[in-house]
């Protein structure tokens, strides 16, 4: 069971003097139970391949199959396909829209086809799942807070039990504090077994918890690989607008100069290589110290 895209290609305005080239051939592939971060610069592809893998565009070139159901128009499996998989958008306010929500969050259940009396403790549920308690029930959604917004749009589309979760950046704009809360709770969801496909710049998270990384450049696919295979591919060829975390950055650093150091984003893992190389005295650092 798994979200595979072969070959997709998406132009913008065609035929027109706005045409833009979004996508170019691109492919990819995401199971139930893994976690695939898509990366690269603003303008990259990133939310327009997003919004392919659950129909709001649908494919001009190539295909996109959700557990082996084709995404095209006039797709007898495309209710379910969307059913299948919830998008999370970059903007909150993109998908809210109820008075309260309770009724933000009962609307995929209940379009579903969900019997009402399980209803309520569905949205209490998943709302907190996504870290918020059932005072925010009876709120409107549009005087919550930009993490608390995002909180009830995740609740909304968990509340539809989907199979795979597809999110548009979803850190921008959160502090630290939201922003581990919602990687531990990616973390929690695949545990169960749901697929996570994260749209991001944020390639300190990609490479922390991705297990297969898509990088997009102007709308190719530039590599897909693992994390590590991934960050080497950027220390050797660079791309315009993705940067290393620090760490990573470092660590890059000094294997041009130390071949045998680790190419690693962790800071334990480097800081371990580092003491080796002091006490075995192959080193010696300013002050001692790491």
């Amino acid at each position: 069971m798994s979200i595979t895209v072969a070959n997709l290609s998406h132009t913008y305005h065609p035929g027109t003097p706005l045409e833009t080239k979004a996508l170019e051939d691109v492919s990819l592939e995401c199971r139930r139970g893994e976690w695939l971060s898509i990366v690269g610069h603003t303008g990259s592809g990133k939310s327009t391949l997003a919004q392919h893998l659950n129909g709001i565009l649908l494919p001009e070139k190539g295909a996109v199959r959700v557990d082996g159901m084709e995404v095209r128009e006039k797709s007898p499996h495309l209710r379910e396909v969307r059913r299948s998989v919830g998008l999370v958008f970059q903007y909150p306010e993109q998908q809210l829209f109820a008075e309260n929500v309770m009724e933000e969050i009962s609307f995929a259940p209940r379009n579903w086809g969900v019997q009402e009396e399980r209803i309520a403790a569905l949205a209490s549920s998943s709302l907190s799942l996504a870290g918020l308690d059932e005072s925010y029930l009876s709120r409107s959604p549009f005087h919550l807070s930009g993490g608390e917004k995002r909180k009830v749009a995740i609740a909304s589309v968990l509340a539809g039990a989907p199979s795979y979760l597809v999110l548009d950046e979803p850190t921008a704009g959160l502090d630290s504090w939201s922003r581990r809360e919602l990687v531990s709770l990616l973390v929690r969801l695949k545990g169960e077994g749901l697929g996570i496909v994260l749209v991001t710049h944020d390639l300190d998270i990609a490479l922390q918890f991705s297990d297969c990384i898509l990088m997009l450049d102007r709308g190719r696919r530039v590599v897909m690989d693992a994390p590590r295979k991934v960050m080497e591919h950027l220390r050797s060829h660079p791309v315009s607008g993705l940067h290393l975390p620090e760490i990573a950055a470092l660590s890059a650093a000094i294997k041009n100069t130390e071949p045998s150091a680790p190419l690693t984003w962790d800071w334990k893992e480097l800081k371990r290589w580092v003491v080796r190389r002091t006490v075995s005295g192959e080193v010696h650092l300013p002050g001692g110290d790491v």
